[in-house]
């Protein structure tokens, strides 16, 4: 991919489509146009491109139309879609078409139909962590105080569980301590499963993220943020372990302050 080709960009909510806007642009991209949802997306992210077009989730359409329209031929989903959107849709005729077609309506099913419907149309959907591989931590410490030494045995057991919900399809996190199970993240989110497991761990929880089985980087990426560390915080969890070389750390330096702050350690199993 030339640095100057345009780049669509399938922009769902939290602080994700902002980081790859701008490494996008640091990496040379000359630009960027956006496909953004109602209820979802940040409208700050229209100062960051040079074209948006505002639209419902459903309308599969209208997004095509407008990437076509603006000469896109690849397209990137960063940041999510809430769950409850997903199950409420109001869908034009080519997403319902799309939905008949499917066995399964889960996430990744959903957004892998897509892919397909995008290169359909000459578009392919690229890695969301395409520009972003500075963000992919290595093994080990990241950042937060320094780990103790029934970390990385907490880490490897949660490390197991989470590796084979994710692979059941009902959720990437869990939250662990002394080889118990406190929380498994499922429709509520990741937050609310930290919630959840923070209260039962009395301050000495970990919560644990990983990829899926044979991940998708094309979407469903998993991803820590600064809202992470303060909600891991405020549930009492001690440390929030993640994938290494499979979790993108969106606003890296917030996450680092904020860990070194509040007194959470970040660690890559």
């Amino acid at each position: 991919m030339s640095d100057n080709e345009a780049i669509g960009m399938i922009a769902g909510n939290g602080i994700y489509p902002a980081i790859f806007a701008r490494a996008a642009r640091a990496a040379g991209v000359g630009r960027l146009v956006a496909a953004t949802f109602h209820d979802e997306t940040d409208p700050g992210i229209e100062d960051l491109v040079d074209s948006v077009s505002w639209m419902r989730v459903g309308q599969l359409s209208k997004m095509i139309k407008f990437f076509t329209r603006e000469g896109i031929r690849r397209a990137v989903m960063v940041g999510q879609i809430a769950p409850k959107n997903l199950f409420d849709l109001r869908p034009d005729m080519r997403t319902l078409v799309l939905l008949g077609r499917l066995k399964e309506r889960n996430a990744e099913s959903i957004f892998s139909g897509i892919a397909d419907e995008l290169a359909k149309d000459g578009i392919e959907l690229i890695a969301a962590t395409t520009y972003l591989e500075h963000l992919l931590p290595g093994p080990g410490h990241v950042c937060g105080p320094g780990p103790d030494k029934r970390l990385e045995g907490e880490a490897a057991f949660g490390f197991g569980i989470a590796k084979e919900t994710s692979r059941l399809d009902v959720g990437q996190t869990v939250v662990v301590r002394r080889g118990t199970v406190l929380a498994v993240e499922a429709f509520e989110g990741t937050n609310e499963a930290i919630r959840r497991g923070g209260a039962l761990g009395h301050g000495k929880a970990v919560v644990v993220k990983v990829s899926k089985p044979d991940q998708d980087l094309r979407f469903d990426v998993p991803c820590i943020g600064p809202e992470t560390i303060r909600v891991a915080a405020e549930a009492g969890v001690k440390a929030v372990v993640v994938e290494s070389g499979s979790t993108l750390l969106l606003d890296k330096e917030q996450i680092e302050a904020l860990a070194n702050e509040l007194k959470v350690t970040v660690y890559a199993h």
